[in-house]
């Protein structure tokens, strides 16, 4: 049961994929939260190696799937997953952002793609809040 001072994430039921009911009090947030949940599912790290991403959509939904596919990619492709996120500037179609993490041996889960699929941003009375659809 979640409280209503809850910001943060947790995972809900979907069927044959994975899915994060994310929330904060502010777009920067809501992406870090985002990342930590995403991140969770995966592995946990810790804190060793810096990288620097400057990412750009036409809108909200679209830069919090491509903030969440370039985190995606780096485990994927690099085994590389970061635990620290130091976003610089946040505005809905851009985000600048220093990323700080760690190689893992193995990831817990495998996330093929991160989805549109009902992805919409509400403003609630504590915030923002969306659902994130993981394709497995």
């Amino acid at each position: 049961m979640v409280d209503d001072n809850y910001i943060g994430f947790k995972e809900i039921e979907h069927t044959a994929d994975y899915a994060l009911q994310i929330q904060g009090r502010n777009f920067e947030e809501l992406l870090v939260n985002a990342a930590h949940g995403m991140n969770s599912l995966m592995v946990a790290i810790s804190a060793q190696i810096k990288k620097n991403v400057d990412l750009e959509a036409v809108d909200a939904e679209s830069l919090l799937v491509e903030w969440l596919s370039e985190l995606a990619y780096w485990a994927e492709a690099e085994m590389l997953v970061f635990k620290t996120f130091d976003l610089q500037k946040v505005v809905p179609t851009q985000v600048q952002a220093t990323l700080f993490g760690g190689k893992t041996q193995k990831l817990v889960k495998h996330i093929k793609a991160v989805t549109y699929h009902n992805l919409k941003i509400v403003k609630t009375d504590r915030g923002l809040e969306a659902t994130v659809v993981f394709d497995v």
